[in-house]
């Protein structure tokens, strides 16, 4: 597949970027108004194990708790298809009884329960505290990252793109009310690594341009970078959003989550590092000068005999 020299991705950024904004202010808005949803890792719960004697069906297994009135039960596989983890919101001391109970009243397949555990409020809590802290961590070292690695206008340009990739997923997470776990955190920092990743591959193309295209301006060169560079995001993005589809349609709930927030995060990534990384170089007035190391006084250089 042979691409033209220059595909005119500028001549939209005006457009692209009011749609950026709407899209930004839907995303804020449906966090402030639903919140995340916040899965038993960080509320709290219990945890019930059962060990089958044949291969466990856990859709099934979820149909008849929700029948027995348990209907947000997470239903997953732990280490074998005969042993199954329900987890379940409360902390009542008989709660795998009952739901032992529960299932064998509706299916008479045998299985006994190997171990009840109960995640408490105060244990989830310092869960979320520390999954935030985490995503502020990344956050910080990718500052420090950008600070070292390129020109100051670069790096307002990569923290706004993660700045709108960050709150168009967790919007669109809070307004599906998509369960929010510990699945679901490691792939929201898996996603800002990958949208960092293709905005610094478009700004080290942008940064050699400035020495190869010496005539061209700061809006040609973005277009000619992009061009370069859009047969690899293509192969990246193509190839990592079919294995997530896979992982959606067959790695059950225990992974639905995961998947479904890197998909989101691999589609906005990917269009940020376009439409809003690129541009805000325009906004600034980047030009060749600004990539010239700045000159050292000579008088500052300690003199030796």
């Amino acid at each position: 597949m042979k691409l033209p020299s220059r595909i005119p991705f500028m001549a939209i950024r005006n457009l692209a970027f009011a749609i950026t904004v709407v899209i930004s202010i839907i995303g804020l808005g449906s966090l402030f108004k639903h919140g995340l949803n916040f899965g038993l890792d960080f509320t709290g719960g219990t945890l019930i194990e059962l060990s089958y004697e044949q291969p466990a069906d856990l859709e099934l297994i979820k149909r008849e708790l929700g029948q027995a009135g348990y209907t947000d039960a997470v239903v997953q596989s732990f280490g074998s298809t005969t042993d199954v983890l329900v987890r379940l919101a409360g902390d009542s001391a008989d709660l795998g009884n009952e739901v032992a109970t529960a299932l064998r009243k509706i299916d008479t397949t045998s299985f006994e329960v190997k171990r009840v555990e109960f995640v408490g409020p105060q244990v989830g809590e310092e869960l979320r505290d520390q999954g935030g802290l985490a995503m502020l961590l990344a956050l910080g070292g990718i500052l420090l990252y950008l600070a070292f690695r390129f020109q100051w206008k670069f790096g307002i340009g990569a923290v706004g793109s993660l700045a709108h990739d960050i709150i168009v997923t967790l919007g669109i997470l809070a307004f599906f009310q998509v369960p929010f776990d510990l699945t679901v955190l490691a792939a929201v920092l898996a996603m800002i690594g990958y949208s960092l990743n293709d905005t610094i591959i478009i700004y080290d193309r942008i940064r050699e341009n400035f020495r190869v295209l010496r005539k061209a301006d700061i809006i040609e060169n973005i277009d000619v970078s992009v061009t370069q560079t859009l047969l690899r995001t293509m192969a990246t993005s193509l190839s990592t959003a079919m294995a997530l589809i896979a992982l959606l349609i067959f790695g059950g709930d225990s992974l639905g989550g995961f998947a479904l927030t890197l998909l989101i995060g691999v589609a906005v990534g990917t269009y940020s590092s376009i439409y809003i990384s690129a541009p805000v170089l325009i906004w600034l007035k980047l030009t060749s000068e600004d990539l010239i190391p700045p000159a050292v006084d000579p008088e500052s250089i300690d003199e030796r005999p």
